[in-house]
């Protein structure tokens, strides 16, 4: 017997410890090198493991382990050839059936109805197969939201017809308590741990305060209004409120270095580009994924990069190296109704733009009460590194470029 070891890969400078998140490969298979037999979930992405030999899978680890780098995962018995057969076990369980079809999908060719990790173990744990769920993802991709809709749609098992025979009743399910209280306890996932975990030392060693703004945004939805079929046609994508916010913090950015800086022990690092992360909701927590050099790109190539990293992010596939990087954040609160909020600093960064609902609202103008489009957006900073006049001027510089658009456009 001629055995490999699978070990935890080095996936990162910053990561020491992943968690198993699900098998793609049952104990037992038959695998060929380089095919994916797991998924890990790291503090930042979640990756797939291919085999390093062909042979018969033997699992280790088991699904839900957390393991540090290097640590045995599985071993590949190598003496094992294909047409020997890997395994002699029982018929697979419709469960099993569900978990291999969902991967073969993933791993044959073609987007389609590919579910993402958290998606596969809800329809596992419901018996659904790929061709059950209707993907509303990137190239028809199969999303958590649409796995726990087709679960919530499932029909329930029909009752069976009546035997010709008497049979002994069945027990009958308890009914439910009127004003039961149920608890139930779940291991955080590593993302939600890792989320935690930078919050709070956000909070607690950063000097973090927020200042507030209000926006009138009629000069963008004016603009939007008049070139939006222009810009369509031209670059196959609708100009949104993100390229135009982004751009708006660039610019005020690279004239405010201090904004756009973070400190390193006794030093402060400055940086002459801008690389924006923005705040992405995903089934499985918030990612901060960077746009690189926001400052030289134009607006259709900012909706381009977002477009794609937001479908990554909700499918599960942002790599190790497009996390990384990042002088400034912004995030949308607004898309969930919010009206107000204090967003927190994301690390090492210095300040975090919060932008909010667009709501219609009585202003004064010229002496009269008009009804304007209004936002409000805050800035939360780091005090030891940015004064607080430092914080209002550069959010009041961001609101006027975002109320007069034209001076984004002309560059001025």
């Amino acid at each position: 017997m001629s055995i490999v070891e699978m070990n935890v890969p080095v996936i990162g400078e910053s990561i020491s410890e992943v968690t198993l998140s699900q098998w793609l490969k049952k104990d037992g298979d038959f695998i060929n090198i380089d095919e994916p037999i797991c998924e890990f979930e790291s503090d930042k992405a979640t990756l797939e493991f291919p085999a390093e030999a062909s042979g018969k899978l033997i699992h280790v680890a088991k699904e839900g382990d957390d393991l540090q780098i290097g640590a045995l995962v599985a071993r590949i018995d190598t003496s094992v050839t294909k047409d020997a057969g890997a395994t002699a076990a029982p018929a697979p369980t419709k469960t099993e059936e569900t978990k291999t079809a969902a991967t073969e999908t993933k791993t044959t060719g073609g987007d389609k109805n590919i579910p993402s990790p958290s998606a596969a173990k809800i329809m596992r744990e419901n018996d659904l197969q790929p061709s059950d769920v209707a993907g509303t993802g990137k190239d028809g991709r199969i999303t958590k939201d649409d796995a726990v809709k087709a679960a919530a749609s499932k029909p329930a098992p029909e009752a069976p017809k009546e035997s010709p025979t008497p049979t002994a009743p069945a027990a009958a399910s308890p009914a439910p308590v009127k004003g039961a209280r149920v608890e139930r306890r779940e291991k955080m996932s590593r993302m939600r741990r890792t989320i935690a975990t930078r919050l709070v030392s956000a909070k607690n060693s950063t000097a973090m305060l927020t200042t507030f703004n209000e926006v009138d945004m009629s000069g963008i939805m004016e603009l939007r209004n008049k070139y939006q079929d222009q810009f369509v046609a031209k670059y196959g994508i609708k100009l949104g409120f993100m390229s135009l916010f982004a751009k708006a913090c660039a610019k005020a950015l690279m004239e405010m270095p201090d904004v756009n800086a973070y400190i390193d022990d006794n030093e402060i690092i400055y940086h002459d580009y801008v690389d924006i992360s923005f705040a992405i909701s995903t089934p499985t927590g918030l990612v901060v994924p960077p746009i690189h050099n926001v400052e030289s790109l134009e607006f259709h190539e900012i909706e381009t990069k977002l477009k794609n990293l937001a479908a990554k992010a909700r499918d599960g596939k942002l790599s190790i190296e497009e996390m990384k990087g990042g002088t400034f954040t912004i995030t949308n609160g607004g898309v969930f109704g919010s009206l107000l909020s204090t967003p927190i600093i994301n690390e090492p960064q210095s300040a975090i733009l919060g932008m909010h609902a667009i709501k219609d609202r009585p202003v004064a103008e010229n002496g009269q009460v008009v009804i304007k489009p209004m936002m409000y957006i805050a800035l939360s900073y780091d005090h030891r590194i940015i004064d607080g006049s430092t914080s209002v001027t550069f959010l009041v510089k961001v609101k006027e470029l975002l109320e007069d658009p034209m001076r984004l456009m002309m560059g001025i």
